[in-house]
């Protein structure tokens, strides 16, 4: 079976969660299915090739789960980046727009080495504010981003258009 019809099949709706209008997309089905799920973690490292990448971002909290098994096949670093006061050291934050409000996330200041190459994951690419917020952290500490990986894309928001010329690799687009 084709990966992206696999991804498809694996992930469901949610209608009006978190609030009402909101069509979550729950990926627990395509985690608990390890052919899919080592497909994800596989179809993103052979897309920026190994031995490329110093720290893979994680964003909160979906994208701690593909970025984790991401990093150690990369044999690169991990890095969270978590919403406002989750971090325990000194952070950097940057706010952005979701689709349904705002919200802050984080980074420690220390996390990452001026010149680190690092790929940004997550699960989905919404409106894009926070990968771009993100980005913007990664920036601020120094790294350079090489890209964007996410599961799904949601095209329809438009969120790619608020990235730039970021390399954005999307498993499948909707």
């Amino acid at each position: 079976m084709d990966l992206g019809k696999l991804i498809q099949e694996r992930i469901r709706d949610i209608p009006d969660y978190p609030k009402p209008g909101v069509m979550f997309k729950d990926i627990t089905p395509l985690l608990a299915d390890h052919v899919a799920f080592a497909g994800v973690v596989d179809s993103i490292v052979n897309h920026h090739g190994r031995g490329t990448i110093d720290k893979i971002v994680g964003i909160e909290a979906r994208g701690f789960i593909l970025a984790a098994p991401v990093a150690y096949h990369f044999g690169a670093g991990f890095v969270p980046v978590r919403k406002k006061g989750k971090l325990p050291a000194a952070t950097r934050e940057e706010t952005y727009d979701l689709e349904y409000g705002n919200e802050t996330i984080e980074i420690h200041s220390d996390a990452l080495e001026a010149g680190e190459r690092v790929l940004i994951v997550d699960d989905v690419l919404a409106t894009g504010g926070t990968a771009r917020a993100a980005a913007e952290l990664v920036r601020r500490c120094g790294g350079d981003v090489v890209g964007l990986s996410v599961l799904l894309e949601l095209s329809f928001l438009h969120g790619r258009d608020k990235l730039g010329n970021l390399d954005v690799h999307s498993l499948v687009t909707v």
